[in-house]
């Protein structure tokens, strides 16, 4: 894309055509064990080439209730598809390790930085306190400073798939699409392993020395996408099984703006929960999509052969509003192949995770919010026009008209109360909308009715369009924050604060 700065009769018509340390236990799942870091260090990630055999992040997990680790975001070498990139890294790995915990274990976490800028870090999706200690995102962590979080997960937290990030307000975009991100797995059995594949999908984009490409004015406003699309760190790794083995595969979209529209060459897959919260009843489905920030729960019947898990094509908006900066994004121009699926041989299914029916560490889908007394209705407006001083070539990114102040309140909640939050997009662009602490329950979309339990943490709101949620305050009470998790948009300012107390 150009790095031109927008031109007023573009940004007309984009935005105003709708107005480690004691207590951790360590698993290594990729063979290569524990990497020392430090200033300076280098660190490879393992098989870093084109079609190697798939790895996944080193694995820490609490002992005694307890998973106490040392975090350092520093820069690191690493290899990603066979080239050496300059990058940001927990631990010198790209992802960063993951977090293993049951409920009702308390996570600590000594976040050091060691970048040239400030950070912070965000427990994504975990139903724990935001305040103090907790899953903060108003807390600064300097350079060379360093940071002690203390997270309790209550007893019944459900089960499944969560992550962690940075998330100072205006670098959260360019430190994620540099390499700070890791997965949270929550499982009652957190020995549990057989079957089971994480898959942590991220893109980037690297100039010609190995660092990370600086994007342009435009590529934030539209939401940047990399030309490196990795699985783990690893491009078009190879998944090696047995055909007709039933494998339980965890999927993370951690890209800062692309949505994945993920297909098994057309092969079904059992959808069983999203964004780390079971569905009632599991479902069949040959393709699904997830926003940035979204994560799916899938049982995957291994067919005979070689097939890809491909993204295909998806237009988060271009047709009408991110066309008018420089071009269409790589997402919408065809489809990018994830991973290579080889099964060979045959197998009777012993072991395998049963693709109806509850498996280890999985829960019901819980309290159905639609028949629950609503105690207040809201309507949440996203939308994107001309201002001076706000985003890029004088794009301004709002909320309800406004851009994100820290020390404003937009929502004062009453603890306890069940709300019914309406999130209106009048801009031409999709925005995936994410409310930090408690979930958000699906009511009606686009398609009408929501009819089954459908509980997200991250909810697409369609290009002039709206979804309508609801929402249980309870457990905690606090400030924190719910944005566009196009991440360039939140930094832009589509942030909001709320208080619930």
């Amino acid at each position: 894309m150009s790095s031109e700065a927008i031109s007023r009769r573009h940004a007309l018509e984009l935005g105003l055509l709708g107005a480690a340390s004691a207590g951790v236990g360590l698993v290594g799942l990729g063979g290569n064990g524990w990497p020392p870091f430090g200033p300076g260090s280098t660190v490879r990630n393992p098989a870093p080439g084109q079609g190697a055999a798939l790895t996944e992040p080193d694995v820490l997990r609490a002992v005694d209730g307890v998973l106490q680790v040392d975090l350092r975001a520093a820069p690191a070498d690493v290899s990603l598809a066979g080239r050496t990139a300059h990058v940001l890294a927990f631990n010198g790995s790209v992802p960063g390790p993951t977090l293993l915990l049951a409920p009702g274990d308390r996570l600590r976490v000594r976040l050091v930085n060691d970048l040239d800028e400030p950070t912070n870090l965000h427990t994504h999706g975990l139903e724990v306190s935001p305040q103090g200690a907790g899953d903060n995102p108003f807390v600064r962590v300097d350079p060379g400073e360093a940071h002690a979080y203390d997270i309790l997960l209550p007893a019944d937290h459900p089960t499944g798939l969560f992550w962690y990030h940075p998330h100072h307000h205006g670098m959260v975009a360019g430190q994620v699409f540099a390499g700070l991100y890791g997965a949270i797995v929550v499982d009652r059995d957190a020995s549990a392993t057989a079957g089971e594949r994480l898959l942590i999908i991220s893109d980037t984009s690297l100039a010609a020395d190995g660092s990370v490409a600086v994007v342009s004015p435009m590529d934030r406003m539209a939401g940047r996408e990399g030309d490196l699309v990795l699985v783990n760190g690893q491009a078009r790794p190879v998944l090696e099984g047995r055909t007709g083995a039933t494998e339980h595969w965890r999927v993370l979209n951690a890209c800062t703006s692309r949505y994945l529209r993920l297909s098994l060459d057309g092969h079904p897959m059992s959808l069983n929960g999203f964004d780390g919260r079971p569905l009632a009843t599991p479902h069949d489905v040959t393709e699904i999509v997830l926003a940035p920030g979204n994560r799916a729960d899938l049982t995957v019947t291994l067919p005979a052969g070689t097939t890809q898990l491909e993204t295909l094509a998806y237009d988060r908006g271009s047709g009408r509003g991110m066309g008018m900066m420089g071009g269409r994004p790589p997402s919408s121009r065809g489809a990018t192949t994830l991973a290579i699926v080889r099964a060979t041989g045959t197998t009777s299914g012993a072991g395998a995770v049963p693709p109806a029916a509850p498996g280890p560490g999985r829960r019901p889908a819980g309290r159905d919010l639609r028949s629950a007394s609503v105690a207040r209705s809201r309507v949440l407006e996203l939308a994107t026009g001309m201002g001076m001083g706000m985003g890029d070539g004088g794009m301004r990114f709002t909320i309800d008209g406004r851009s994100f102040d820290p020390e404003r309140i937009d929502q004062q909640v009453r603890a306890g109360d069940v709300e019914e939050w309406t999130i209106r997009n009048t801009s031409p662009m999709s925005h995936p909308f994410h409310l930090h602490v408690w979930p958000m329950q699906l009511v009606r979309t686009a398609d009408g009715p929501v009819t089954v339990v459908d509980r997200r943490d991250v909810v697409d709101v369609p290009a002039d369009g709206e979804v309508t949620v609801r929402i249980a305050f309870d457990r905690f009470s606090g400030r924190t924050v719910y944005h566009c998790h196009i991440l360039d948009h939140e930094d832009l300012g589509m942030m909001g604060t709320i208080a619930v107390g």
